[in-house]
């Protein structure tokens, strides 16, 4: 572990002709550094804060759809409110993390644990709303504290990690973080037992809830002070630049073509990802389990995601991260397919939650880390937060339309009209994302940038991938990018 006032998390670049090509000790080494003790510090504080917010998610669909009688679309709207509202703030947290303070470093830190910090103070306010109006209210807040942190925790994943091994090292994190949510509902459903509330809410007995909202604020306090104590305040390239960039340059960033495709391609993809809670509902309705288990739903996709996150990382910086972003989502087709076929029954739900799950750990890191390579180190957080907030506008979208269609046609129809529109968007993806010129015949710089100016380091130049080729996601004519 790091203390809170490390300067760096990231061992100072190698050089020379050897550099690509370690051999022997010292390569045992640089694979053992691919992870950074800063990463894992993250992914710790994310493992405990998702185990705060999941315990709420895994209970709060039921009690809105059948304690409180919320219908289809409003529940749809709820459920967009949490992904419209972090992406509102997300673009200010990110552009917030990169300005620099008077010692000259960004503030990534800083604004995460804002972040962290306003989440964690919503948990107890569960325990005093008892309406859909002040329940969404407590949500909105609450995703408003989680679009504040995304960028600049992700921010601080990439500038502590060399280029060649980021996915890998969003693997582990995220592996982390849904180790959080895959102990975040069995912690829910235990406690749900232990109070001896009910898992069907009536409206009238909420002991049950209360405690799961109760135990959920305690857990979230300790994420806090985890961040606090053990993540560094300063990454690899706090010093590459003296000046802050503006709001304005954060916007032009997707003037750059890489960042620009990779934003298009996450909005059309979200525009038709039907949000968890739907999924989940479709799932337990469908197939038709027993009620009781719905808490326990997310777990099957939290122990897929736990369990292939760090090795499609891996893959990922091997065979290209914008091939297994699209490859995710063929995955995710494919669970759509099995939800709607006539099969019945528990093992046909395990199936499709392994799918889920191998579908978030092949694009959820994966997005993060190919975004990571299109943008220059003093401007991350910026542009981590543009793919993330297209990314999240269109899941608010699509959250308000199935809830619409579902409400019009019903569950099973709106998932197939779905699935449909989801296997348009991923052949247009894949034409978007294809290469427009030849790749680079040696290491290219990570972000596609031309090379930095003389005197002006640039940490992620002229690193190769794992396999001591350039990415091929990042591989582009100079041509290209101008």
């Amino acid at each position: 572990m790091y203390v809170a006032d490390s300067r760096s998390s990231k061992a100072p670049a190698a050089s020379g002709p050897t550099a690509s090509t370690p051999a022997g000790p010292a390569a045992g080494r640089g694979r053992r550094a691919a992870v950074p003790g800063a990463v894992v510090a993250l992914g710790a504080v994310s493992l405990v804060t998702d185990v705060s917010s999941e315990m709420v998610t895994a209970v709060l669909p039921l009690y809105l759809l059948t304690g409180l009688g919320l219908s289809p679309l409003g529940f749809g709207l709820l459920d967009g409110i949490q992904n419209g509202f972090s992406a509102l703030v997300r673009l200010v947290g990110g552009h917030l993390a990169d300005r620099r303070g008077r010692d000259g470093a960004a503030r990534h830190k800083a604004v995460a644990a804002v972040g962290y910090g306003l989440s964690a103070l919503c948990r107890p306010l569960l325990l005093f709303v008892h309406t859909v109006p002040l329940i969404g209210a407590v949500i909105a807040v609450d995703r408003t504290g989680k679009g504040l942190r995304t960028a600049p925790r992700d921010a601080m994943i990439s500038l502590a990690t060399e280029p060649a091994h980021r996915g890998r090292a969003f693997g582990v994190h995220r592996a982390m973080d849904t180790a959080g949510a895959l102990l975040g509902p069995l912690t829910a459903f235990l406690v749900l037992r232990l109070a001896g509330g009910p898992l069907l809410a009536d409206g009238g007995e909420r002991h049950g809830y209360d405690a799961v909202f109760t135990v959920s604020s305690c857990v979230a306090a300790l994420g806090v002070l985890i961040l606090l104590l053990f993540v560094p305040n300063r990454q690899q390239g706090d010093d590459l630049s003296t000046s802050a960039p503006s709001l304005r340059d954060s916007l032009t960033l997707l003037r750059l073509p890489g960042l620009r495709r990779l934003t298009l391609c996450a909005v059309l993809l979200g525009l038709t990802t039907v949000s968890d809670s739907f999924l989940y509902l479709l799932v337990q309705r469908r197939l038709d389990l027993p009620v009781g288990l719905f808490p326990l739903l997310p777990l099957g996709t939290a122990a897929a995601f736990l369990l292939l996150a760090v090795p499609l990382g891996a893959l990922a910086d091997r065979i290209g991260r914008h091939r297994l972003f699209l490859a995710g989502h063929g995955v995710l087709l494919l669970a759509y397919g099995l939800l709607l076929s006539p099969l019945r029954g528990l093992p046909v739900a395990v199936c499709v939650l392994v799918l889920h799950g191998t579908f978030y750990a092949a694009t959820d890191g994966v997005l993060a880390a190919a975004a990571a390579d299109a943008v220059p180190a003093e401007q991350r957080g910026a542009g981590l937060a543009l793919v993330g907030t297209g990314q999240a506008l269109a899941r608010f979208a699509c959250s308000l339309l199935f809830g619409a269609l579902w409400g019009v046609v019903g569950g099973p129809a709106a998932l197939g009209w779905s699935a449909g529109a989801l296997a348009l968007c991923v052949l247009g993806a894949a034409a978007v994302l294809r290469p427009s010129g030849p790749a680079a015949d040696g290491p290219r710089s990570d972000s596609g940038w031309a090379e930095p100016a003389a005197g002006r380091p640039e940490p992620d130049a002229g690193r190769p991938s794992a396999a001591g080729q350039p990415d091929p996601d990042v591989a582009r004519t100079e041509e290209e990018t101008r």
